[in-house]
């Protein structure tokens, strides 16, 4: 009965935090203020009732979360949109981390009073953005563009340096003689090959989606996660960051045509948002309140020197060549908002035995939830003072929810024509459609137009279709003839 009753009292803990964490979403979008904020602080006041202190399960939570948030995030990503601003992005993510690693650490080494070594390996913790806190932040938000395509580009490629440096200072740390050119080419091989692996794993899994034929659309979504699982695991065991290789490996997928977009998409982010919510509660598990007091002064001294020297001399610094103006930079520069990342890296000394890893940890989650009560609350406002701002929010049109249920042969489907679709311009009656095939909606913008015989298609229109599952080829070939619209 005792066994029964406490996994009865751990399912009503669970749905309460997923309750309150929803909730808590919702009052903070309203208030500008990131959702990590409530989460972290609700896993600290449950800490009050329940002694919890395992770093392993809160770094393997952690990083599993982490590849959750960085495919559902590079699954949205637009690659037009980040195209043009991948070399500063690269930048950012390379040079931008490691300056503002060292510039950090040897603040910490100074402030905390550790040695440069250590303070280094502090500076490599926090050396990089969070793509959930970023991802959160800038969803909804009317800044132009291409500043929040440089800043997602950032947090989702950036986790490789840092992930590198941290373990390379605790390799020092722990083992003086550690050669430094076998790190660095250690490094090499991480970016290189988890780029590699990315694209490969983003391929093979875009074929098999589009091939396999499951009876049910909800098994979609499952495989699309289990193939961004797949992909982190194949590059962690050899050697190749695990991270950039999810990321990239989302990117193809997100950006290729792909069967049943948006069910995928929906899933990825009902699934993102428990993940998120139960990673920054069992983050702030583990931090133990009354431990923080003796921090504050340095740890408020280092994450304002984080957000107003650190940060923005690695910015200003690695976009030395690029075309953003001055305004824009200051942009980037107080955008660089740090979240779960620094706090998952801050585990990595604690189970390493790293002296001073209790007080990393703690500096650290200080840190981050400064940076996001001051950067996180003031992006928005920053960015219309420096007239950064776009006067309308791009939309996504209104989209039927599409799905494949039972043992049925047929599928609802969409494409998106293109300019260069051989249909446009042409009414529906003069479309020579395969047998058993029918056109049942038309998209356009916001509406919902009726199909007729004389309905004219124009470019962007959205066609839905309902056939058999085996035309699906024919079907995809009649509507992008040499082009390649989106099709689900």
């Amino acid at each position: 009965m005792e066994a029964t009753e406490m996994t009865s009292n751990l399912i009503l803990l669970l749905g309460t935090l997923l309750l309150l964490g929803v909730l808590s979403a919702k009052f903070s979008s309203r208030f500008g203020m990131p959702a990590l904020v409530f989460f972290i602080v609700a896993g600290m006041v449950l800490g009050k009732f329940i002694y919890y202190d395992n770093a392993f399960i809160t770094q393997w939570f952690g990083v599993l979360a982490l590849v959750i948030i960085l495919f559902e995030g590079g699954m949205q990503t637009d690659f037009r949109q980040i195209r043009p601003i991948i070399r500063p992005s690269l930048s950012l993510a390379t040079v931008g981390v490691l300056l503002t690693a060292f510039v950090i650490g040897y603040c910490a080494h100074l402030i905390l009073g550790v040695s440069l070594m250590e303070g280094l390996l502090f500076g490599s913790i926090v050396g990089s953005t969070d793509a959930a806190a970023v991802f959160s932040v800038l969803s909804g938000k009317n800044v132009r563009t291409r500043l929040t395509s440089t800043l997602e580009a950032e947090s989702g490629s950036n986790d490789p340096m840092a992930v590198f440096l941290t373990i390379m200072f605790i390799e020092l740390l722990n083992n003086p003689d550690t050669s430094i050119w076998s790190e660095i080419f250690s490094f090499v091989w991480e970016m290189g090959f988890g780029l590699v692996l990315g694209l490969i794993c983003g391929r093979l899994s875009v074929f098999l989606i589009n091939k396999i034929n499951f009876e049910t659309s909800s098994l979609y979504p499952v495989l699309a996660i289990s193939s961004a699982l797949f992909t982190y695991g194949v590059s962690s065991l050899t050697h190749a960051s695990g991270f950039l290789g999810v990321y990239v490996m989302a990117l193809v997928m997100g950006n290729s045509d792909l069967t049943y977009r948006r069910t995928i998409l929906q899933f990825n982010q009902g699934f993102g948002w428990i993940m998120q919510i139960l990673m920054f509660v069992l983050l702030g598990l583990l931090v133990f309140p009354e431990q923080l007091p003796s921090i504050i002064w340095q740890g408020l001294a280092l994450s304002l020197l984080l957000i107003i020297v650190a940060r923005p001399l690695g910015v200003f610094v690695s976009l030395l060549f690029s075309q953003f103006n001055l305004r824009e930079k200051t942009l980037l520069s107080w955008a660089g908002l740090r979240g779960a990342v620094p706090i998952v890296l801050a585990t990595y000394p604690l189970l390493a035995g790293v002296e001073h890893g209790q007080l990393f940890f703690n500096v650290v989650f200080f840190i981050v939830l400064t940076s996001a009560l001051i950067q996180g609350t003031t992006i928005s406002p920053l960015a219309q003072k420096l007239g950064l701002v776009d006067k309308t929010i791009d939309q996504q049109p209104s989209i039927m929810e599409l799905v494949a249920t039972g043992r049925t042969h047929s599928e609802i489907s969409h494409m998106t024509l293109t300019p260069q679709s051989k249909l446009i311009n042409r009414q529906l009656q003069e479309i020579d459609l395969p047998a058993s095939v029918l056109i049942t909606a038309v998209l356009r913008n916001e509406d919902i137009i009726t199909p007729r015989g004389d309905t004219m298609l124009l470019p962007g229109d959205k066609i839905y279709l309902l056939g058999p599952k085996a035309k699906r080829e024919d079907i995809r070939r009649l509507f992008t003839g040499d082009s390649n619209p989106s099709a689900s």
